[in-house]
């Protein structure tokens, strides 16, 4: 039995979405007909690794984060109550509010259905369930543990969504500020400026160099007009098309590290995915040469990738993970460190559990430190900034008091 999306038309002639299980097309469109509705399009949910064709849809497109986090957890919670995973899955996908996520499990679902396991249901749909997913529900099935490992995805689920969110939410006011005194400046410069600085040029004086400077910067804001926004607009699109390209992404993958606080808060939050994801799947009883291979994907940096892919491989050789990580000097000494600890010890995941806690702190407490610094340092260059202009459209006034005495 597999799953369909359809569109159809109910008594009233409004038009409905919805998912709806059957062994065919023909079957589901009867099935829609017998409750009164109409059917307009009946598509059948593919996996993603499916061709497109002509008149169906793709589904390339993910979970959100935030919904995957929540949906581990339900998930989690209904396996612990003794419901069997046919029933877990149609329950979530009553509750869930998301169409996405309500698809996707829908096609999870056909599939088990179909005798197929969970981990296998869930491996048809790559770009909505991370691979971690599939070893570790793979794991929890060959083990019986499912309950428990579903437990520990979800805590791995909700402490990486919480990380992001922290970064993003710590950014979010400096980027505010940042708008808005943009704004505030493009206004002056554009409305203001020139209204004043006509009444100066009318008098013939001779005006002040920083007055100067504030009508060249007003003639060169104002002749641009609309022409700064679409310019913007094309930069961004330009420097996202280029970064499509693997090696010029590497390169500025490269140069984010070497920035000063940039490259802090890049090596903290992958090195804080890789140890956790890695201490997870070790600890659910996946070898640790399997485990890398799906660590590697959580890490974004390129170089970062680059030096987990050399580890696996000098692992795969017989090296230590620790001492291979710690050749490329990418990764935090501290991380190194716990690694070579649970090595030594004989606790790996808990090591690299502790790494990935210690990590996270850490850069929590360092975002919270630079966010408390950059307030300040963005009011004052700001002030900075409408003080020049107000300075600059003074002096002109004063300088004519002087002449009047």
């Amino acid at each position: 039995m597999a799953a369909f999306e359809y569109q159809a038309l109910d008594l009233r002639g409004r038009t409905i979405k919805g998912v709806i299980e059957g062994d065919a097309e023909r079957q589901v469109r009867s099935a829609l007909r017998d409750k009164g509705l109409t059917p307009l399009q009946v598509d059948i949910i593919a996996a993603e690794t499916t061709v497109k064709t002509p008149g169906r849809r793709s589904w390339r497109r993910g979970i959100s984060s935030a919904d995957l986090a929540l949906l581990t957890r339900q998930f989690a919670t209904l396996v612990g109550a003794g419901m069997t995973i046919e029933e877990c899955l149609t329950a979530l996908i009553e509750q869930t509010e998301s169409t996405r996520a309500r698809t996707v499990l829908a096609g999870v679902r056909g599939r088990v259905l179909e005798g197929q396991s969970l981990a296998r249901g869930i491996e048809a749909f790559p770009q909505a369930f991370p691979d971690i997913y599939r070893h570790m529900v793979e794991s929890g099935e060959q083990s019986g543990q499912l309950a428990h490992i579903l437990d520990r995805l979800a805590d791995y689920t909700e402490d990486r969504q919480a990380l992001r969110q922290k970064v993003l939410l710590a950014f979010i006011y400096p980027a505010l500020v940042t708008l808005v005194a943009i704004m505030i400046v493009g206004f002056l410069l554009v409305n203001v400026v020139p209204q004043v600085t006509r009444v100066f040029e009318n008098t013939g004086q001779t005006l002040p160099l920083v007055t100067r400077v504030l009508i060249m910067a007003s003639d060169f804001v104002r002749a641009g007009g609309v022409w700064w926004p679409i310019g913007i607009a094309v930069v961004f699109v330009g420097v996202r098309v280029m970064l499509h390209n693997k090696r010029l992404r590497r390169h500025w993958h490269g140069l984010l590290l070497k920035l000063p606080l940039v490259g802090r808060l890049v090596r903290g939050v992958n090195a804080a995915r890789f140890a956790s994801t890695l201490g997870i799947l070790t600890s659910s009883g996946i070898p640790l040469l399997q485990a890398m291979q799906s660590a590697v994907l959580v890490v974004s940096n390129l170089p970062m990738r680059a030096a987990v892919d050399d580890a696996l491989r000098q692992v795969r050789e017989g090296a230590g993970l620790a001492r291979a990580l710690g050749k490329a000097k990418l990764f935090p000494p501290l991380v190194i460190h716990l690694i070579a600890s649970g090595e030594a010890s004989g606790n790996l995941d808990i090591m690299l559990a502790r790494a990935a806690e210690t990590q996270a702190r850490e850069l929590e407490n360092w975002v919270k430190a630079l966010t408390a610094l950059l307030e300040p340092v963005m009011i004052l260059v700001v002030g900075a900034v409408v003080g020049f202009i107000v300075l600059a459209m003074l002096l002109p006034i004063f300088e004519m008091n002087q002449l009047i005495k």
